[in-house]
This record gives structure tokens, C-alpha cells and sequence, in this order.
């Protein structure tokens, strides 16, 4: 991470299937006395390598300033270092862009504190203020970040294209100034730009010192010859700056897939069907608590501290099917990457595994579809408290860019003192993986009844934050009503037209017992078009316990649906009436 004065190589460890580069890169302040520029590279080990990358970045402190060459140490190694920190579920321009965007923070509150206040025109260049260009290569993806006027160029097949442009304001006469840079204001806006990967790309990073001076296609005759080499060079043209030079070249990509995270335990074998009193894989089995179609479940004990956890394996008529082991394996994975009380966790894995199998932490207690089942139709303050707890669970998710995509009463549980958790992470969407496996999006298939999916999903689209809104919005219905909101008909309404005829059936007129604010905000949560939903989960749990007038009906509705009792009650006095005076009157 320290700038370096002389060239640097690495190479990234690791096999044909591994993400390899070799990294060259020189610094010098030229003829300043300070350099003010700093740069460096991190190359995580392990999965870090997978889901996180190679992360290199460069920053040219602002030459008015006596802190410019702190701003972009400052810059660099945070980025280097927080960024890394970030959760492994997010994607690369989520993590890459909250990071900057809290070091401008940062920067920016020092700087206010320096100056008293908000530094004015002619001190903003005398505080924390600085560029910042940054690399990521994750998977097969290159991701740029870039604030300022470095540059991030690409080499392909002996072509030299830039990849970010100067945030600088032409002044005219020559005369020209930095117009976006960290430190500077409040918040900061940050190009983003992604590019493909091919074996023998070459990126150039370089503060404007050097590609002000020295032209395009001198560059690229030196760019064999090193970092050194073209930063001279740049020197030899004229310039009176600091020069930075990182030459990073892409010599191996991995095979973009999830056994890139998985490494060895992608190639596990399945683990068999178990009974009672089997000693596997240092767990003695107790009893079966669920036999499907996917797979097992099997209530377990560890044979090292004694503790019960849940064991799953795959069904004989899934285990040989390779993305079936790794579904099991990538559900642990996400539920290690959880910590909340309303999602279910996995406990410590403390033995290397021989087998393709999952473990879980153990909850007594029963799904929210039998507890449905016990009790039909919930009163409001139990059903709140039940949907409040699911709501928790997916912003948590939600909050880790993941989307869950199967949420329904079969993968959420009760325990004896009322508290929820979802428990099936079988179908979950992280971003993070995404990027590593494009297609695993894709292939994950929803389990079990298709009635809780969005109605997008029918149509192709990808499942989104607002889908597992839909979902928990019509277990809420159902737990007011024990009906869905459109019937049984959603899932064959896979084309616009369809989903267009679908018409939703007012809690009320299944359940005289629900208040007519609280079906109006249950609507909204399961509108057909994703874009009427709500936008924040804690919208939906506020609405449905305190009435929203923007989404009170206007109409009131008519007495046969409101109150169909009453009407007939009202009908047959009317008839009674009529049927005395016509006696009275012969």
C-alpha cells in the first residue's frame, strides 16, 4: 500500500483457473521537492479473491495544499484497506463507492473544522483534497472508479483507450481548474465504469502528470519497457509535476463461475441419505425433521461440544446434480454472512468436510404455515408482530444487496416464545456473487409453491427488493384472511395481458375484521406492478398499524362488500315490511 519509489512486480497466486496479473509501478516527485502523489495495490488471499478481487488505486494530492500529499495517502490506503472490509455480499460498485463516499466525508469534516466552517472558494485548495482513480478486478470484471483528473486507460490488441475523463473546468487561455475532487464538498460524485476482461489486458494508471506530457502513442511504445520507463519519459517531455505510473496486465481469468468461491469443496461428493444413531462427519444423527424432494434434514448432534444444529443433505434424486451441492454449500455460505435474530445462522465450521452436505443452527418451534393452519385468520396485533419480524429479516438482507426470492409460510418459523425467522436461503440473490457467476442469478430455481412470487418474475424479469416486498405482503394478507390476495390464478399469468385481468380481492370482504387502512396499505405491498409498491419495507410494517389517509379509498365501498350480512339483514326487514303492510292493506 506504501507508495514506492522503485518498480514493484506481483503476480497473483494461485491456478489457470485463478484470477492472475503482474503489476508494475513507479513514483517519483520529478522536480518538486514533495511528492505529493500516492498509489499502491492489495491482493487478498483465500476467497477474499473471489468475491472481493484486486483492488489498485492511485491519488494526486492538490499542489496549493500542504495536506495534499496527506489527502492521498489518506485516499489510497483507505480505499485499500475499507474496501476489503466491505460485506462480501455487496457489489463492487457498492462497496467501492461507499467507501470513497465516506473518505470525502471525512475529509471534508476535517477540512470544515480547519476553516471554521465550510472552507470558502480560496481555501478549498489548501485543505485534505485530492483524486482518486481506482481499479477493481473481480472475477472477469474490471470496475473503475474515478474522481479528479488521473487517468485510467485500457491496452487491448496494441489499441490505447481511456477509460475516465478530467474533471477539470476550462478557464480559457490555457488556464484551467480542478472541478471534482475528495475533500471538497459535502458529497462527491464518483464515474463508475465496467469492462469486460480478456487474458492480455493491460491497464494503465497514471496521475495527469504523465499523460498530459507524454502522448498516447509514445506510451504505448514504452509500455513494454516499465512503469519507470514511461514516467521518465513524461519527465523528459517537460513536466515540472509529480509522475505515478501502475501498469497492471491481466495474465489469467478465472473460469467465472461459483466454484470459483467454493474452490475444492465445488468438487465434494454428496453426502448419502442418513438415520438415526449414524455417526457422519463428527455429528451423530438424532432424528429426521423434514424428507422432501430436494433433500433431508436431519436434527443432529456435533460429537465435539455436544451442540444440536440441523444437518441437510441433497434427495437421492438431486444428489449427483452438481448445482443442487453447491446451492447446499452457497446457503451456508450466506447464512454465515448473516447476523440478525430474525434470519436463520449457521454455527462455526471447525472440520474440513468430505462431503457436499449443509449445517444450520437448530430452532424448536414450527413453520408459519402450520401455525396458520392451527389457528386460521390471525388477529391484527398477532399478524403485525409476526410480519414486523419477517420485515426485519429482509431489510437485513435487503441492507447486504441480497434478495431472498423465495419467501413464503414453509421457509419461516416460530418459536414457542413468538419469535420469527426466515430459515431457507436456498434461492437467496447475493450481488456480490452475481458478479462472480453471472449466470447463478439465473439458475437458481424457486422451490416448493409458486404463489408467493412476484407476478415480474413470471415475465422473465429478475427478482428485485420489491418482489420479496410482494411476498411478505401476501403472507400478511393470507394471515388476515387465509386466502391470497389474486386466488390461485398468478401463477399462470405469465404474459402482460393476463397480469392485467388480475384483480385483487379486498381483505375486508374476507374478513369483515380488517380495517379498510390496513387492507389499503396490504394493496399497495402487493400491487401487480412493482413500481406502485412500497419503496421501504418499514413504510409497509408502519402503515398497517397506523392509517395512512394518501391511500384511503376516496369511494366508500358499496354495503355488499363492506358488510354483506348487514345488506341482506337489511333486505329481508324491507321484505318483511312490505309483506305486513300488503296484508294490512287487502
Amino acid at each position: 500500500m506504501a507508495a514506492l519509489p522503485t518498480p514493484s512486480a506481483r503476480s497473483a497466486s494461485g491456478g489457470t483457473s485463478t484470477l492472475r496479473i503482474t503489476l508494475d509501478q513507479y513514483s517519483t516527485a520529478g522536480t518538486k521537492a514533495e511528492n505529493q502523489d500516492f498509489h499502491g495495490a492489495l491482493e487478498p488471499e483465500g476467497a477474499l479473491l473471489a468475491t472481493k478481487g484486486i483492488a489498485v488505486a492511485l491519488a494526486d494530492g492538490i499542489s496549493t495544499s500542504k495536506l495534499g500529499a496527506a489527502a492521498a495517502e489518506t485516499a489510497v490506503k483507505t480505499f485499500l484497506t475499507d474496501y476489503f472490509c466491505t460485506s462480501e455480499g455487496w457489489s463492487v460498485q457498492t462497496s467501492a463507492e461507499r467507501v470513497i463516499a465516506a473518505t470525502n466525508s471525512w475529509m471534508y469534516a476535517q477540512n470544515r473544522g480547519t476553516f471554521g466552517g465550510p472552507p470558502q472558494e480560496s481555501e478549498r485548495e489548501r485543505g485534505l483534497v485530492c483524486t482518486l482513480s481506482a481499479l477493481v478486478l473481480k472475477s472477469r470484471t474490471a470496475h473503475v472508479f474515478h474522481v479528479g483528473d488521473a487517468r485510467v486507460a485500457l491496452v487491448r490488441l496494441g489499441r490505447l483507450e481511456p477509460l475516465t475523463e478530467a474533471h477539470r473546468v476550462d478557464l480559457g487561455g490555457g488556464d484551467s481548474y480542478l472541478g471534482r475532487a475528495l475533500g471538497v464538498n459535502r458529497n462527491v460524485e464518483i464515474d463508475y465504469r465496467s469492462v469486460r476482461l480478456e487474458p492480455g489486458d493491460t491497464f494503465v494508471l497514471t496521475t495527469d502528470g504523465v499523460h498530459e506530457y507524454l502522448p498516447d502513442a509514445a506510451l504505448l511504445r514504452l509500455l513494454g519497457d516499465g512503469a519507470e520507463a514511461i514516467a521518465r519519459a513524461a519527465l523528459d517531455a517537460g513536466n515540472g509535476d509529480n509522475l505515478t505510473v501502475q501498469v497492471v496486465t491481466v495474465e489469467d481469468l478465472p473460469a467465472g463461475e461459483i466454484g470459483d468461491l467454493l474452490g475444492a469443496d465445488a468438487a465434494l461428493p454428496p453426502a448419502p441419505q442418513l438415520r438415526p444413531g449414524d455417526s457422519f462427519a463428527g455429528y451423530e444423527v438424532l432424528r429426521e425433521l423434514h424428507a422432501g424432494s430436494r433433500s433431508h434434514v436431519y436434527l443432529v448432534r456435533d460429537e465435539a461440544d455436544g451442540r444440536k444444529v440441523a444437518l441437510k443433505v441433497p434427495s437421492t434424486e438431486h444428489g449427483q446434480q452438481a448445482a443442487r451441492l453447491q446451492e447446499l454449500l452457497l446457503e451456508e455460505w450466506v447464512m454465515r454472512r448473516l447476523d440478525h435474530p430474525s434470519l436463520l445462522s449457521a454455527p462455526p465450521q471447525r472440520r474440513a468436510r468430505s462431503h457436499a452436505f449443509g449445517v444450520a443452527d437448530y430452532i424448536v418451534g414450527q413453520s408459519l404455515r402450520q401455525w396458520m393452519l392451527d389457528r386460521g385468520p390471525a388477529d391484527l396485533e398477532p399478524a403485525r408482530a409476526i410480519v414486523r419480524q419477517v420485515a426485519a429479516g429482509l431489510q437485513a438482507m435487503h441492507r447486504r444487496e441480497m434478495v431472498h426470492r423465495d419467501l413464503r409460510p414453509h421457509n419461516i418459523m416460530i418459536d414457542p416464545n413468538g419469535v420469527v425467522r426466515i430459515i431457507d436461503f436456498g434461492s437467496v440473490q447475493v450481488a456480490g456473487l452475481d458478479e462472480l457467476a453471472p449466470g447463478l442469478a439465473g439458475e437458481a430455481a424457486f422451490a416448493g409453491t409458486m404463489q408467493y412470487s412476484a407476478p415480474e418474475v413470471y415475465l422473465g424479469e429478475p427478482a428485485t427488493r420489491q418482489s420479496d416486498f410482494y411476498s411478505l405482503g401476501v403472507i400478511a394478507y393470507q394471515l388476515l384472511t387465509g386466502d391470497l390476495p389474486y386466488g390461485p390464478r398468478v401463477a399462470n399469468a405469465t404474459t402482460p395481458q393476463a397480469q392485467r385481468k388480475l384483480r385483487y380481492v379486498p381483505a375486508t370482504e374476507r374478513n369483515p375484521e380488517v380495517p379498510d387502512w390496513v387492507d389499503a396499505a396490504l394493496a399497495k405491498a402487493v400491487a401487480v406492478d412493482p413500481r406502485k409498491r412500497y419503496e421501504e419495507l418499514s413504510e409497509f410494517v408502519y402503515d398497517i398499524a397506523n392509517p395512512n389517509k394518501s391511500l384511503a379509498n376516496p369511494e366508500p365501498r358499496p354495503l355488499l362488500q363492506r358488510d354483506p350480512l348487514r345488506l341482506w339483514q337489511a333486505i329481508a326487514a324491507l321484505l318483511a315490511i312490505a309483506l305486513i303492510v300488503s296484508l294490512l292493506t287487502r
